[in-house]
């Protein structure tokens, strides 16, 4: 590894007024894409593209990379104290985040994703940094076989989100993978369950459904409740103010392992084209469940839950990185377009870029890095007064937060359409939520089903049936065996311990 070339990198980016400029204004711009419902990286990206044109091809790319590794960052917010996910993947943090709000931690829940965050954010980049020489076999061994058994790997946590019921849970997530199926099918482009709808051809658009399914029931729910989202009496220490905000922060080192694993999982996640930020957030949202001594303090304000999504969310941009800059192939939507945008600069990806342009790949990885730390820098200085509007009645919350969703939703496709499906998806999200179905295992089947389709169709055509003897197949076999072990064995503990 040139070591020497790497803190040359760093050396650019830190030692250059004009780099960090730029990075100081691209950094608040990626959090308020973030924050902001249904806008995302992605519009932040095209919006940026017409100012970065013409710029040198280093400092457009120092820009462009930096708002895009923050925006998760920025949609913690109205996740926590809304339940309005910011970005698709931020849906994770609304599980945790916003019952942690309810019971007066609004900034222990916003220190511990800011915290997250930046952690989550650096070691993505330093993992790229450590084993960018030994990635390219890894990457490349990931098949459609492989895809397929992750995907069911990731299936499998729908048992550790159900909550006491697992019935219920099963019958949620396997909506979702029925609503997965809604689309023009992969194989033969012909319609599926869209009744001749353009705006169904491409599927359920994740944002409206995570829109639906959460933000919509929680603003029901507050106005048919009264108040505010935090009740008046719960105030202490971690309501608001610095002191809360720094125990959050306290929390991603108090967990130090989960926030280290469920960072590396993330950037790993990321390096493999296609799973993208969502699967990411709640592979590992599962995994901190699955690990936990005490599960069930999952759903109802585990700062864990809010740590992990959060972690993951950031380091996989550090991750993703990877196979868009070396194979030309982007590790997420995001990605893709960011792809194109490089490529405007005069930033051409590929292997050559492995021979010839890795200065600019460390400078790139050093301002990914360096962008997360500012985003807790400056989040850090604001968060307490975000931490107040969970205390905003709810006749005054209710109509901007439903004005947020409905925006976001129409805004994530232009489509009119997705505002009835949005109300639809939000009517049953708030039935859902009243008679106690649990709401996360019907994202994850969401999520996952199309992948879960489209490569069990393509190993099918490479290999037959054979493909789940290759050897990546036996190995996620043995994780999906070991998940569902782990599960038993929980359970069989809960029922001695209630017996006892």
């Amino acid at each position: 590894m040139d070591l020497g070339g790497i803190f040359a990198a760093l050396l650019d980016v830190v030692g250059s007024p004009y780099h960090m400029l730029l990075l100081l204004i691209a950094v608040p711009f990626g959090m308020l894409f973030g924050a902001v419902p249904g806008l995302g990286g992605k519009l932040g990206i095209v919006l940026a593209i017409p100012f970065v044109f013409g710029m040198d091809p280093l400092a457009g790319a120092i820009f462009l990379i930096s708002m895009h590794s923050v925006v998760h960052t920025g949609g913690a917010i109205p996740s926590i104290l809304f339940g309005v996910p910011g970005t698709g993947p931020d849906a994770a943090t609304v599980v945790d985040g916003l019952p942690m709000t309810r019971k007066g931690e609004a900034g222990r829940a916003i220190g511990a994703a800011l915290g997250a965050s930046g952690v989550g954010g650096v070691i993505g980049g330093l993992f790229l940094l450590a084993v960018l020489p030994l990635l390219r076999p890894v990457v490349l061994a990931f098949g459609p076989a492989e895809f397929f058994l992750l995907a069911l790997f990731g299936i499998t946590f729908i048992a550790m989100l159900s909550g006491d019921s697992l019935s219920k849970g099963l019958l949620v997530g396997m909506f979702g993978l029925m609503l997965a199926t809604v689309n023009l099918d992969p194989q033969t482009g012909t319609q599926r369950y869209t009744f001749d709808q353009l705006f169904l051809w491409d599927g359920i658009d994740i944002i409206t459904a995570v829109l639906g399914i959460f933000a919509i029931p929680e603003m029901l729910a507050l106005g048919a409740a009264g108040g505010s989202i935090a009740a008046l009496g719960k105030r202490s220490a971690t309501s608001y103010g610095f002191g809360g905000v720094l125990q959050g922060i306290g929390d991603v080192f108090r967990h130090w392992g989960l926030t280290i694993r469920t960072s590396l999982i993330g950037a790993f996640i990321g390096m493999i084209p296609g799973l993208g930020g969502d699967a990411a957030s709640w592979l590992c949202y599962g995994h901190a469940v699955q690990s936990s001594k005490t599960p069930e303090r999952f759903g109802s304000g585990a700062v864990e839950g809010v740590i992990a999504p959060e972690t993951a969310n950031n380091s996989k941009e550090g991750g993703s990185l990877l196979p868009t800059l070396f194979f030309g192939v982007p590790g997420s939507s995001g990605m893709a377009i960011l792809l194109g945008a490089f490529v405007m600069l005069g930033i051409q990806p590929g292997p050559e870029l492995a021979l010839t342009g890795m200065d600019v790949v460390w400078a790139l990885i050093w301002a990914l890095m360096i962008a997360n730390v500012l985003a807790v820098v400056m989040f850090f200085v604001l968060a307490p007064s975000f931490s107040y509007l969970s205390y905003v009645r709810g006749s005054v919350l209710i109509p901007f937060v439903l004005t947020l969703t409905y925006l976001g939703s129409y805004l994530s496709h232009r489509a009119w359409e997705n505002l009835v499906l949005l109300t639809a998806l939000g009517v049953l999200g708030y039935f859902m939520k009243k008679y106690d179905w649990p709401r996360p295992p019907f994202v994850i089947g969401l999520i996952l089903g199309p992948i879960v389709e489209d490569s069990f169709h393509k190993a099918m055509a490479l290999w037959g049936p054979a493909f789940l003897l290759r050897r990546g197949s036996l190995f996620m076999l043995a994780l999906i065996a070991a998940s569902i072990g782990a599960y038993v064995w929980q359970l069989r503990n809960k029922s001695r311990g209630s017996l006892a």
